[in-house]
């Protein structure tokens, strides 16, 4: 459909991560280790905080939507770029690309709340042990659990709906392996100031409150454990938060390095190697971390191996 010199697509081509033939097998093969990996190991913590009674606390609930939410993450460009491969095809049509889109913006998000959220709870835990229970009450927890949710689709409708008013050429190559907005924003052949100015704005505000929030807390938690006379009680306390600093680290680290170093790289391929980190790797590490790191998890894992063999 013609307006003037715009049009109106049916399809993308996605260009995926190469171009070269000889590299599809090994990116395949790669890809599909690295989501299987990423779904069995968010499935199975997942799992055992749902079927150990002695893990439904609230930390162990924001866990487990973390999970969730990694598991989703992955699942939204991963298994297409793989059928890609297999079929040898590259396009994708625009309505199931506008909806990559938007579940691809909703699970980064909620991961970046999320982060927050626990680092509110591990604050509370320590900075205020004994009102913890009071604290972190029932509906609360719920809350805190909704809250990003809501706010993460609210981030991606906003994005999906400026998206939707925009008309795109006859180039309708993406250079990415799903439809990631930004991508999609270069190929408009209609004004595209008020996306990027909301992008940049609500973006920005998604990286900044959270982060603020784990700022504050880490700096509360510092200062708390270091009031802690004994080294075995500071260790403890410390060890408490270990995996889940661990795993802001890892997401801010890669926003840093990927974003705000200077690099050689093409901008394109900058952007896949930014997706790839916290779509597919960042996923993938959490279950290690939480599982390596967290003696209630590992009990809880060995538990249900056990109780499965004894079945058996």
């Amino acid at each position: 459909m013609h307006q003037g010199n715009q049009t109106t697509i049916s399809e993308f081509l996605l260009l995926g991560l190469s171009n070269h033939a000889e590299e599809q097998n090994l990116l395949f093969v790669l890809f599909l280790g690295m989501y299987l990996v990423t779904v069995v190991g968010n499935g199975l913590i997942t799992l055992v905080i749902g079927l150990d009674v002695y893990l439904h606390t609230p930390m162990y609930l924001f866990l487990a939507n973390l999970s969730v939410a990694d598991i989703s993450s992955i699942s939204t460009s991963v298994p297409k770029m793989l059928m890609n491969i297999q079929t040898k095809s590259q396009s994708i049509s625009y309505e199931s690309c506008i909806t990559q889109m938007y579940f691809s913006i909703v699970f980064v998000v909620i991961d970046n709340f999320l982060l927050g959220v626990m680092a509110y709870d591990r604050f509370v835990a320590i900075c205020h042990p004994l009102n913890y229970t009071t604290i972190m009450q029932p509906r609360l927890c719920i809350l805190l659990t909704v809250i990003p949710w809501v706010l993460s689709n609210l981030v991606a409708l906003t994005h999906t709906i400026l998206l939707l008013r925009l008309y795109f050429c006859d180039n309708n190559t993406v250079s990415h392996f799903f439809c990631d907005l930004a991508s999609l924003l270069k190929l408009a052949c209609s004004d595209t100031t008020i996306n990027e100015l909301v992008l940049f704005i609500v973006g920005l505000s998604v990286i900044t409150f959270p982060f603020a929030l784990i700022l504050f807390s880490y700096i509360c938690i510092v200062k708390a454990v270091l009031r802690i006379s004994s080294t075995e009680g500071m260790w403890k306390a410390f060890s408490t938060c270990a995996s889940h600093l661990t795993v802001v680290l890892l997401f801010y680290g890669t926003i840093v390095g990927v974003y705000f170093f200077p690099s050689s790289m093409h901008p394109d391929d900058r952007d896949k190697t930014g997706a790839i980190l916290f779509i597919v790797v960042t996923p993938m590490m959490n279950p290690f971390i939480y599982s390596l790191r967290n003696k209630d998890i590992k009990g809880a894992l060995r538990k249900l191996i056990n109780k499965k063999s004894f079945c058996l």
